[in-house]
């Protein structure tokens, strides 16, 4: 497709959906504009837009395509700027916030002046942040999801998913209140929890001094979305304040009723409780991607020799296998230590496991 892309927020996800659709459609031009003027001037640098533009407007009037690639509270704020402009009538917009019911609400100036606001999410992230994270790749097999307006026709949703189809992303259409109920159950409520549990540690650990130590190694992994950014955090869930409401009435019905079978012993109870936990966690697809980023790990006993992590690293390198985090869970003197690797895909993950083995005679794997 010929035309001229404008990105605005040159982030991770802005700077890989340009990554997308220049590879898609060479012959659009890609337009970006980020508040940072260094962020926008390297995204040029590294060839993730061909222009920048000081201001939104003097890239918005001329776009066939406007991606929002900002946080929510800022995208309503260029919708308003937008619904001002002298835009191409057959111009479509889409943003690619964590919630849509409010911004999509705050398109409707857009759809009055008969412009296309189409609400977007793709559900993909990485443990890397800034145009220098983005990838081509970031969105394969991820779900996008799209909220039009009821007022959004057919052919405008499949202008949009054509613009797009370089992601390789699976794209589903739904009502944006559904949007934000699906996404606070998978996504933003979870969230609250790893963050609650990490603050809860925090506190107890005043008074017991041996809980950052013990915590250093699987309570870091299951509580790892407690680090995301915190502001991106405030924004959602003040964006989705009141479904996030009614899911803590359902959290503390759920939490008063496990209590009340500690309460009682209720042995088989309690036994019940995990083993359908259980069951309904392993049933979840494995290789899909959801509304949480995936951690591909590797969890390598390495003996404790000098030199052993990069030798494993240089092996990984050689074979031009990517890492994006390791950490060593634990290293004692003649005592084997846990090395893990984090990966972008579970494809590289499969890679590594098979790279290692074929040049080492000593690591084994604790999970594969």
């Amino acid at each position: 497709m010929k035309g001229r892309v404008f990105v605005i927020g040159l982030g991770l996800i802005g700077g890989s959906l340009a990554l997308c659709i220049k590879k898609e459609h060479k012959d659009a031009t890609i337009i970006g504009f980020d508040v940072n003027a260094e962020q926008a001037g390297l995204a040029k640098a590294l060839g993730v837009i061909d222009e920048n533009t000081e201001t939104i407007p003097d890239g918005a009037v001329d776009a066939d395509l406007i991606i929002l690639s900002t946080p929510v509270n800022q995208s309503e704020e260029i919708i308003s700027l937008l619904a001002g402009l002298p835009l191409k009538q057959d111009v479509i917009i889409t943003d690619t916030g964590s919630t849509k019911q409010k911004v999509v609400h705050a398109a409707d100036p857009l759809l009055t002046k008969g412009f296309a606001f189409i609400g977007g999410h793709p559900m993909a992230g990485s443990h890397k942040s800034g145009v220098t994270a983005a990838k081509d790749i970031l969105f394969e097999n991820a779900f996008y999801l799209l909220t039009p307006n009821d007022r959004i026709s057919d052919s405008k949703v499949a202008q949009l998913k054509s613009w797009l189809n370089g992601t390789k992303a699976k794209f589903l259409t739904i009502a944006p209140d559904e949007h934000d109920y699906l996404t606070g159950i998978v996504s933003h409520f979870p969230h609250i929890i790893a963050a609650s549990i990490v603050r809860q540690t925090e506190k107890l650990a005043d008074s017991r001094n041996l809980i950052p130590r013990l915590a250093a190694g699987g309570f870091r992994d299951i509580t790892r979305i407690a680090s995301s950014s915190p502001e991106m955090w405030r924004d959602i869930l003040l964006q989705n304040k009141e479904i996030l409401l009614e899911l803590f009435e359902k959290w503390q019905e759920e939490m008063e009723w496990i209590k009340a079978l500690l309460e009682k012993e209720n042995s088989p109870a309690i036994l019940n409780y995990f083993k359908e936990a259980k069951e309904y966690r392993d049933n979840l697809p494995i290789k899909e991607k959801g509304a949480i980023p995936a951690f591909y790990d590797l969890f390598v006993d390495i003996p404790d020799v000098p030199g052993v992590i990069s030798e494993i690293t240089g092996y990984l390198a050689k074979e031009r296998i990517s890492i994006t985090n390791i950490r060593i869970h634990e290293t004692r003197e003649d005592v084997y230590g846990v090395l893990a690797i984090s990966f972008q895909t579970e494809e590289d993950r499969q890679r590594a496991e098979k790279c290692i083995l074929s040049y080492t005679d000593y690591a084994t794997f604790i999970i594969s």
